[in-house]
């Protein structure tokens, strides 16, 4: 990892008297396996590095990338950047990172396993996924996606005010959709299973619960509209948390996106609602020493016992804000501007098992896929629609399928109807981790 930091530096030190100057450096390698009917579909592996330099003179910003690491890339990006900050606007609270202080985390993360496993070995894991799907039940009538992939990145970013830093990661999948049917009836369900290598993935697991969860959908009816107790499994919770987390940063708050802006302090959740940012936890697939602008990561407590604590912040937004970085600098890519986000939020576990959080909420509607969620949320209103289908809760116990719905309420009011969160925590390659949730009156529209 050294010689992209050695690079990053070398970018940092052509900068001239009264510029501030910024250099992010990345490459990555990615593969993708799909085996379709017993063979491999397709067969993908792809590597991919380049720069993102940022120079701020008189508070006007400039930026530009390139998909290269030679060294006269490296120099043309740097006067690309250079001279589009002479046409930008003066904004006075661009800047970069400087060092504040925070010492970053023990954290180690060695992707060196990942990186020399054999592709043969991942071609057949997912054709034994396949195999293994097929087999899972009579009704299943194919099998739509049996899929292998990895990435593995290492990063390096260095400022002209001191910031040296350098972060690898890297996490591996497996994926089935399957098709289950029974007369003229067909229904499909997805499940997957995510490791840092590929002894920590569970390929029967992984069959064996989408199998489970296309079957157990035949004979889904649309049920009759009410209101009703939500429990969202773990990777619609995560999803949602997501959603959640977008609002609650400092860049939403300050363009008037987030519903939680002036909230600072008061009650925005229910009182077991204990929301974290925590890249430092070994144990998130976010987790990293650094954020995206070089910072040392830290724990950022959001909402406590149902009480917004802060918002997440970048070096602009922190500044802006008066607040200061939180370490939550965040990247879409090369392309992308310095932005805030999550990479490691999680609710608080409860104490409950999933079949005991049925139990407890008696009658209501377990949901295990939620469709059109991100065009049917509004983060600055907090309106939340989405499509959904899942099994009805009767009597604390798992009841029929249904289909063709929408569920209904606000981000806002979600957060204050919690009625329960379960104790099983999955960990995912996104920005919050799952848990079972409950959420009391949630309208369920149907026919």
């Amino acid at each position: 990892m050294t010689e992209l930091l050695d690079l990053a530096d070398s970018v940092v030190a052509r900068a001239k008297e009264g510029e501030l100057v910024e250099a992010f450096l990345t490459r990555s390698r990615t593969t993708e396996v799909k085996a379709y009917n017993g063979d491999v579909e397709s067969l993908n592996s792809a590597a991919s590095a380049g720069i993102a330099v940022r120079v701020i003179v008189d508070g006007r910003q400039g930026f530009a990338y390139t998909g290269a690491l030679d060294d006269p890339a490296l120099h043309e990006t740097l006067e690309e950047a250079r001279d589009n900050a002479r046409f930008a606007g003066v904004d006075e609270f661009n800047t970069i990172a400087s060092p504040d202080g925070v010492a970053p985390p023990d954290l180690v993360v060695d992707t060196g396993k990942l990186a020399g496993t054999p592709v043969d070995r991942k071609v057949e894991l997912a054709l034994q996924l396949e195999r293994a799907a097929r087999a899972g039940s009579p009704h299943i009538r194919g099998v739509d996606t049996a899929m292998y992939g990895d990435e593995v990145s290492v990063s390096a970013v260095a400022t002209n005010t001191g910031v040296r830093a350098e972060t690898e990661s890297g996490v591996c999948y497996l994926a089935a959709s399957v098709m289950a049917g029974e007369g003229a009836e067909t229904q499909t369900a997805f499940w997957y299973g995510v490791g840092r290598h590929l002894d920590e993935l569970d390929l029967d697991e992984v069959a064996r619960k989408a199998v489970d969860r296309a079957v157990r959908m035949l004979g889904a009816k649309q049920p009759a509209s009410r209101r009703l107790t939500v429990v969202l499994e773990p990777l619609m919770t995560a999803q949602v948390l997501s959603l959640i987390g977008s609002t609650l940063t400092g860049e939403a708050v300050l363009k008037g996106y987030s519903p939680f802006g002036e909230r600072v302090g008061e009650s925005i959740g229910a009182s077991n609602v204990t929301l974290v940012e925590d890249p430092t936890d070994p144990d998130a697939f976010g987790a990293s020493c650094y954020d995206d602008e070089g910072l040392a990561s830290r724990r950022v407590p959001l909402v406590d016992g149902g009480v917004l604590r802060g918002f997440m912040h970048n070096s602009y937004t922190g500044r802006r804000s008066g607040e200061g970085s939180t370490g939550s600098a965040a990247r879409a890519g090369l392309a992308g501007s310095v932005g805030v986000g999550p990479r490691a939020m999680a609710l608080t576990p409860g104490t409950l098992t999933p079949e005991e959080l049925y139990a407890s909420v008696g009658d209501g509607l377990l949901v295990q896929n939620l469709k059109g969620l991100h065009s049917g949320v509004n983060p600055i209103s907090g309106d939340f629609s989405a499509g959904a289908e899942g099994m009805l809760i009767r009597d604390g116990a798992l009841a029929e399928p249904v289909r063709e719905i929408t569920i209904a309420s606000t981000l806002q009011r979600m957060l204050q109807d919690v009625r329960a969160i379960g104790a099983d925590v999955h960990r995912l390659p996104m920005s919050a981790a799952g848990v079972t949730l409950a959420v009391g009156d949630v309208t369920m529209s149907g026919r």
